[in-house]
Formats: structure tokens, sequence, C-alpha cells
């Protein structure tokens, strides 16, 4: 197995064991076991869906802390457009650009104008007709990380694109060079994160060996400084750079919608986005040129790093971008070359593989299989593991026991009370 980095944490002193988080977890990398979760590093997917869950608050997501950004002679925000999303009345997105810069930033690039550019390298892309279709949008990257562990036949569908945060990271860097004469290295750029799946990203990019964005910064970590801030302005400065179609990208639909034509769909919620994942690998969706698929409900402001309601956001961006123009940034004499992946998406096999030896691996599924049909298949998450399956194989890999299942250890108590009483 290889080393993964997570920034979704467990605090085992707040758990309590009570299988929340199993149930809900999309590629069941969680297991209960002595009272305590444990999250499987090898199949989690960072998409913050046991941090919502848990009515315990064991689960928490590590960001990048303010600090970091010391480091550098000269610091860039990139924030995202679900930012906008988390003050009440705003009307000028300069508002909170402006206060990024009074926190301590010199510079600010929004993450929504290079979303109109990977919006108008996407439309480019599907009008060559050289990408296999429907094509998935590779935005979020929980949706990505899901299609390499669940999804493995629909990794030639993701957008062999940069997400829009690599994008702004790398021109605002170019920018910053430009302006200051410093050296890349002296240079930090810092995503503002509405989720941990993106700070895992930059971590542990997808697509390339080393992500162009130094740190990623929680919303709910700067936002009562930047709230505080805002608040005392004395001056609003022109820095805004962006329109509507960037905008709409922190809800759901936002990027379809930027693609200006109807052969879309658009999927929020991991369990909707696992629906729809089901049904285009068994070919059941036709007549779609472009797939977005958010795994948070309501797309980015639905993330967990935010501090406001989803849907409250969401109106706020709605509302929002009546102000704006339609898209203010254009790809023009820049190469898609540069926008383009550097890797190939590929499915991580070593995640299930049962044993490096065929045979061995072979002898043990046909054991799964044999103890999988002597347990009820219930799926009720007593065991600590999420399905029976999950169980079986635990069983099989040496990590849990037979008895583990609460109904095998029923019927074998109650076998060894009928033995005693015959007995006597």
């Amino acid at each position: 197995m290889g080393n993964y980095f997570h920034s979704v944490e467990l605090n085992a002193d707040m758990c309590c064991g009570c299988t929340n988080c199993l149930k809900r977890c999309p590629t069941e990398a969680i297991r209960v076991h002595g009272g305590k979760a444990r999250i499987l590093p090898e199949r989690c997917i960072d998409c913050g869906e046991c941090i919502r869950i848990c009515p315990h608050h064991a689960k928490r997501a590590h960001s990048t802390p303010m600090e970091e950004t010391e480091k550098f002679k000269y610091t860039v925000a990139i924030p995202a457009p679900a930012l906008f999303g988390q003050f009440n009345g705003l009307d000028n997105i300069d508002i909170v650009l402006t206060g990024l810069k009074r926190i301590g930033f010199d510079a600010v690039f929004e993450v929504s104008r290079a979303a109109e550019l990977v919006s108008e390298a996407t439309r480019k892309l599907i009008k060559e007709n050289k990408l296999q279709k429907p094509i998935i949008s590779s935005a979020c990257p929980a949706v990505v990380r899901l299609i390499k562990i669940r999804f493995p036949e629909l990794c030639h569908n993701v957008m062999p694109l940069l997400a829009p945060i690599e994008v702004a990271a790398k021109i605002a860097r170019k920018e910053a060079i430009d302006q200051t004469g410093l050296s890349p290295e002296e240079i930090g750029v810092f995503f503002i994160t509405p989720c941990p799946a993106k700070v895992t990203e930059i971590h542990s990019p997808n697509y390339a060996e080393k992500s162009e964005v130094d740190g990623a910064i929680a919303i709910s970590k700067i936002y009562p400084e930047l709230g505080h801030v805002m608040d005392h302005l004395e001056g609003i400065e022109p820095i805004a750079q962006s329109g509507l179609l960037g905008i709409g990208w922190a809800t759901s639909g936002g990027e379809a919608a930027a693609m200006l034509g109807d052969k879309y769909l658009a999927a929020d919620g991991i369990e909707n986005v696992i629906k729809v994942l089901e049904e285009l690998e068994d070919e059941r969706i036709r007549d779609v040129e472009f797939i977005e698929l958010n795994a948070c409900s309501g797309g980015c402001v639905g993330g967990v790093l935010n501090v406001e309601n989803a849907y409250v956001a969401q109106a706020r961006i709605h509302k929002l971008r009546k102000y704006l123009p339609v898209s203010l940034n254009h790809i023009g004499n820049r190469s898609l070359d540069d926008m383009m992946w550097s890797e190939e998406l590929t499915f991580d096999a070593d995640i299930f593989r049962l044993d490096e030896d065929i045979n061995k691996a072979f002898e043990m599924m046909t054991r799964i299989e044999e103890i999988l049909e002597d347990l009820p298949k219930l799926d009720c998450g007593s065991c600590g593991a999420p399905t029976c399956r999950a169980m079986a194989e635990d069983i099989v890999r040496g990590k849990a026991r037979e008895t583990d299942c609460i109904h095998k250890l029923k019927a074998k108590i109650q076998n060894v009370y009928d033995q005693l009483k015959n007995t006597i």
C-alpha cells in the first residue's frame, strides 16, 4: 500500500462508536472496533461525510493554519467562489477580496476567474470531439477519487483538465513573479477552501506529482477575522475580475450551466453522485455530453468547512450573480496544454488486492464468498463493518472474527446453552 495523506482525522477520545459514520461512508472506509471508529486510509476519499454526520464531533478536517503564510515573502489568496455565499447582504465581491488583503495577504486571485477559463477549455474540448463521452467533470476531488476506487471503468470519462484552483494558482504565481521579481519559491499561494477533499488534493494530487497550491485554509478558520475586517473597511479596492459563470461554480449546476448547452447533467450529494455513476457504468445514461458531480449537497457551498447553511449560501450566490457580467476571462493565446493533467487517471488496484500471490488471492476470495453465505446479510453494522461482505473480507484479512457478528454470536451462545441444558 502507498502512503496516503488525509485531511479528515478522527479524535478517538470523542468517538462513542455509534456507527453513524460507518453507515454513511461511500467507500466503506470506516470500521468500528472496541467501541471506537477507525478510518482506513487507503479507502478514504476525504468527502467529509463522516464529519457532517458525527453527532459527537469526533471527526474533523485538518487545514493549513494562517501562520504558514509567514514562511513566504509574498502571499496570494485564491478564494473559492463558495466564500462569497457566507456573508449576508453581500452585493460587491470586492468587499471580501479587499478584506482578504487586510488580514495579511499581499494579493488576491479569484478561483472563479480560473473557473471561467476551465469552462471555456471544456467547451472547446467537447467541440473537438476527442474525449470519451459523457465527459465527467474533474473539479470535485472527492468524486475523482471515488471514481478511482469504486468506478474504475469510468476513469477515461473524467475530464483531463486541471481544477480551477490549480489554474488559478499557476496564473497567480506567474503574475506575482512578474510584479515582484521574486522567485517562485518565495511566493505562497493559499486556497481558501470549503471542503477537506481539496486540502487532500493539494497534498496528494490525482493528476500530477505536485500541486501549484502551497496550502489550503478552511473558510471556517478564516471567517471570524475576515468578517470583522469586512465590517470595518475604510476603502474598497477594485479587485474582482470574474463574472456570473465563474461565481456560479459555487453551487450545483453552475459548472454545467457554463457549458452553454443543453446536453448536460448535474448531481450533488454523495449518494446521488453514486447513483449517477452506477447508471453511467451500466450505460443507462444517454444523450448527455457533460456531467457535473459534486460530493457535497448544494455544491461547494455545502462543504463541511463552510460556516453557512448550504442552501442559504446558494441563495446568496444566485442573488450575487445578478450584479455581475456573464464572463470576464477568456483563454485567448493560452495553450490548452497548460491546463491539462500531466498524469493519467488510473484505478488504484492496491486498495482491493487481497494478496500479491494470485492463487492465494483467489483462495481468499472463495473463502469470502463462503463466509458471506453464512452471514445474515442484514448489513446492520453491529459487527463494526458497514456490510456483511465487508465483514467477510475483514475476517479473511484477519482483522475480524465471525463472532463479531452479533447474530452469529447469539446463535453460538444459544447452541452452547442448548448443549448445557441437554446435559443436565
